[in-house]
């Protein structure tokens, strides 16, 4: 079974407090979506598996631990694109993919209008990425589409959930570990998270 972890580390809720606040300009939004990706990244991977391997140092000969795992990256556009540079930077070898969705304005469901992703994602472990879950629809019909992939190891990682969208995803894919920086309040009447910090794909680009 998959579990919530919110990762309440004080250099993180620092920087989400910076990401909260109306006054951080774009360049710095962006900036700290990044820093805070990297140190949850650091806690969503601790279960990756490792081989040992001999290496020398200047001293001797050390046994010690790569990586041995193949991880892919998936964001959900556009927001999700914020948080992938700093996950390759720790993890060079990582692969990405891409989904993007819309919501249908009839039967307001996702829908999927682009979706890339590596030959091998089956073979890995999956971290897909967005700063934001509020209603959960989309981050569920994400995991959906991935799982049609094959996918076994899944992860969601978003910086602010909402209770309402956990629950979602939680309903929907009981398997998937969800990361998350902070638990917010609600969602108000226009599905945005209360006190939330606005549009993230918004701050990001600076589109707003």
């Amino acid at each position: 079974m998959g579990e919530l972890h919110v990762l309440n580390h004080p250099l993180i809720q620092h920087k989400l407090t910076l990401l909260r606040d109306k006054r951080t300009g774009t360049k710095e939004f962006r900036e700290i979506v990044g820093e805070i990706a990297s140190l949850m990244c650091y806690e969503a991977t601790r279960d990756l598996s490792t081989r040992a391997v001999t290496v020398e140092t200047p001293i001797g000969m050390a046994n010690t631990q790569v990586l041995d795992e193949n991880v892919t990256v998936v964001p959900i556009l556009r927001a999700g694109l914020g948080m992938v540079d700093p996950i390759i930077d720790l993890i060079p070898n990582a692969k990405v993919g891409h989904i993007g969705l819309f919501r249908d304005p009839d039967t307001h469901e996702p829908v999927k209008y682009y979706c890339k992703m590596p030959d091998d994602i089956a073979s890995g472990k999956v971290i897909i990425v967005d700063p934001m879950l509020a209603t959960g629809g989309s981050a569920a019909a994400a995991i959906s589409f991935i799982k049609e992939y094959g996918c076994k190891s899944i992860t969601l990682m978003d910086i602010i959930a909402a209770p309402e969208g956990i629950k979602v995803v939680k309903d929907n894919h009981p398997d998937v570990d969800i990361y998350v920086a902070a638990v917010d309040e609600k969602l108000n009447e226009n599905a945005y998270i209360v006190p939330g910090l606005g549009d993230a794909g918004d701050r990001i680009f600076g589109t707003k």
